[in-house]
């Protein structure tokens, strides 16, 4: 299991009744193939719209991993504790976990 291939998704209910969609994995580039990619993002969407894009320290095979920031940038957003912003995301994407 990779995270080039099967990323994470969580759903999250902000405060004020929005749905978004927090999926850490690694992105889609139409020039690059996945295989030669190792950049794994914390992505927001809402609607399938990008609200925002973090860099992560993550490794694609570090999925376990990813479930945890996904869970947790989730999380952070129902609460209202972040905004669903890069500014808010980028902290917690830049941390090493396990």
């Amino acid at each position: 299991m990779s995270l080039r291939n099967e990323p994470v998704e969580r759903a999250a209910t902000l405060p004020d009744g929005r749905e978004l969609l927090v999926r850490v994995g690694v992105p889609d580039d139409p020039y690059v193939s996945k295989r030669e990619l190792s950049t794994v993002m914390a992505e927001l969407y809402e609607g399938g719209r990008a609200l925002a894009v973090a860099t992560t320290l993550l490794e694609p095979d570090e999925v376990g991993d990813a479930r945890e920031l996904a869970q947790e940038i989730a999380s952070r957003l129902e609460e209202g504790s972040i905004e669903p912003t890069a500014a808010a995301i980028e902290p917690l994407a830049d941390r090493t976990r396990g």
